[in-house]
């Protein structure tokens, strides 16, 4: 007597679960989602940074295989004041000096880590660069509705770098990488 209680205890709770999941499941493939991570990679320098996005999308959706390759995130509510600039083509010992610092302002209520990303004019030449490495103060990170200010002094052989006559910052922009 007891194994049939037993049983039918066993059959009672495998028609309730039964129940239960076609209750609350999905009654068509078309309703049915579920939750994937997108995972975004994008080149800094020579550094790789990933974003991974929580996305809803219907069940027989494919799984990510690959991460999608994407620009890398410009802060926006971002500006820049240039403090100092002094570029000296010939220093009179066989090098060039290049001295700027500029104000890079966080408008946002929010922290941010990243890159500054400087869009410069030499001789008939446009080109980017970070200049982080060799900055006195790179600014890898710039609190919420705060500043910091980028300084860079660099004195170079013009035998290894060539030299230009001239040279202008067009514009500074600030990579996010966090």
């Amino acid at each position: 007597m007891k194994k049939i209680n037993f049983l039918s205890k066993k059959l009672k709770i495998l028609c309730l679960n039964i129940l239960i999941i076609t209750f609350f499941g999905c009654s068509s493939e078309d309703e049915c989602t579920k939750t994937i991570t997108l995972q975004q990679v994008y080149l800094v320098g020579n550094q790789y940074y990933y974003n991974d996005i929580e996305q809803e999308v219907p069940c027989n959706f494919p799984e990510p295989e690959d991460p999608e390759v994407i620009d890398p995130p410009k802060l926006e509510n971002f500006s820049y004041q240039i403090l100092s600039f002094n570029y000296e083509p010939d220093t009179g010992n066989n090098s060039s000096l290049l001295q700027f610092e500029i104000q890079l302002n966080n408008n946002n209520d929010f922290d941010v880590n990243g890159i500054p990303y400087f869009t410069v004019f030499t001789n008939i030449e446009f080109s980017t660069a970070y200049y982080m490495n060799d900055a006195s103060n790179s600014c890898l990170e710039i609190p919420a509705n705060s500043n910091c200010v980028f300084t860079y002094n660099v004195e170079e052989p013009t035998n290894n770098v060539g030299v230009s006559d001239n040279f202008e910052i067009l514009n500074v922009e600030y990579i996010i990488t966090n």
